[in-house]
């Protein structure tokens, strides 16, 4: 099986958990909305100087790059993950209370493999329902502080997560694409729409230092996470990547305890059990079965592996990996593998016991 889809993913979950102790230190000093702003302003312009000095540099092009063609399918990224979820999550935290909310955000992961295992149809089985409940139980845990009540800012913060669970399986359709290309965009349009938001609501801009404090925080654990879960997106499919994702609470809470001086709690140690079971039941699946590979054709990055033995003319660039438009034949084969960019078919027939896990 393909781990560096699962490496990609878990390195996501950490670099996003880590931002949440590292933003927390600088919520005294600037107003939640405008955080989230700075944050995915962070985000877009380091992405964009990582952007414009490859172009510099004229280093090769190896990732695809957007086309015509997806920017619909990127508007509504951006609608949905970038301004729709940060306005409904907002308006929902000055509904209700901290402890509801915290539990409430959990249904992003649910939401996220809600949608993929039922619109996009991607396989699932009792091993990974078990392995994702365990990852979300213990995050539930994790956020749980002591009672909780549902009100009227309930339904906004569900609202939110089911916006980005939207997201993130919309992001799936486009992560063929230059990973960097698609966080940089998003990043860059929705911390425009949160600031200008923010500041019309009556936010006030905290000084240079929080200013760039909190870009530094957003380029690492909004843009380099959400790169990286492009990427996963690519190798795992949106579930997948959305439990391990899932993971990113713990990681969080791990660093607070080593940068805020929290205490290692029972609470947490259970969470982590939870957490690690559910990662183990994952990282141990083995899917295989015969399955057929329709003709295809698309562009992104790939090497001349089982999957890629088609002609090159003399406009492909040399070298691997390398990206250009290419054409897949019909295949019909047997090996493991994940729901990625090749592995989208139909699993309407169940394979024989013992041979799909």
């Amino acid at each position: 099986m393909n781990r560096a889809g699962v490496a990609l993913a878990l390195l996501s979950a950490v670099l996003f958990g880590a931002s949440t102790p590292f933003a927390k230190l600088l919520l005294g000093a600037v107003d939640p909305w405008l955080m989230a702003g700075l944050l995915y302003l962070g985000a877009g312009s380091g992405l964009a100087a990582v952007h414009l000095s490859r172009a510099a540099l004229r280093l090769p092009a190896v990732e695809a790059p957007l086309r015509r063609p997806d920017a619909p399918w990127l508007g509504l990224v951006i609608l949905t993950g970038g301004v729709g979820g940060p306005l409904l999550l907002m308006l929902g935290l000055a509904r209700t209370e901290a402890a509801s909310a915290s539990l409430l955000l959990n249904l992003e992961g649910l939401a996220t493999m809600g949608i993929a295992w039922l619109a996009f149809r991607e396989n699932v089985d009792r091993r990974l329902l078990v392995g994702a409940f365990a990852i979300l139980a213990g995050a539930a845990l994790l956020s749980w502080q002591g009672r909780a009540s549902l009100d009227g800012g309930a339904a906004l913060i569900a609202g939110a997560c089911l916006c980005w669970g939207i997201d993130n399986n919309l992001t799936r359709r486009l992560s063929s694409a230059d990973p960097v290309q698609i966080a940089m965009l998003k990043g860059l349009v929705a911390g425009t729409v949160n600031l200008v938001l923010a500041l019309a609501s009556g936010a006030d801009l905290p000084s240079g230092g929080a200013v760039l404090a909190a870009g530094i925080v957003g380029f690492l654990g909004y843009g380099a996470s959400l790169a990286l879960y492009v990427l996963g997106l690519r190798h795992l499919g949106a579930a997948r990547t959305g439990a391990y994702f899932s993971l990113a609470p713990f990681v969080g809470a791990v660093l607070a305890v080593a940068l805020l001086g929290e205490p290692v709690s029972a609470k947490l140690l259970a969470a982590g059990c939870l957490m690690g079971v559910g990662l183990w039941l994952h990282l141990s699946e083995r899917h295989d079965h015969e399955h057929v590979h329709e003709a295809l054709e698309h562009e992104h990055r790939h090497r001349h592996d089982e999957h890629h033995r088609h002609e090159h003319g003399p406009e492909a660039p040399p070298g691997e990996p390398h990206t250009h438009w290419h054409r897949h034949e019909p295949l019909v084969h047997r090996h493991p593998h994940y729901p990625d960019l090749h592995h989208r078919h139909d699993h309407g027939r169940m394979p024989a016991p013992g041979r799909d896990a």
